[in-house]
């Protein structure tokens, strides 16, 4: 039986280029870590609910157009 695996990939690096802010401008100003900014960008880390719909908001978009599933590989069990 093949089983998906699932990843949350995200825009966020794009977003903060066109808005033109720092990594370290966009943790201050949501609270955060810019490790944590650079771990979202890179995908090692997946944010809290509360995190992905803060920076909706901060970017006035749906979260679904930052935040997304993609299907990462298959696997046999």
């Amino acid at each position: 039986m093949e089983k998906k695996i699932w990843r949350v990939a995200n825009c966020l690096r794009d977003l903060r280029r066109e808005h033109e802010l720092t990594q370290e401008k966009l943790a201050e100003d949501l609270g955060v870590t810019r490790h944590t900014i650079l771990a979202l960008e890179v995908g090692r880390y997946v944010p809290s609910i509360e995190l992905a719909l803060r920076l909706a908001r901060y970017f006035k978009r749906p979260l679904e157009s930052i935040f997304w599933l993609e299907e990462a590989q298959e696997e046999e069990e």
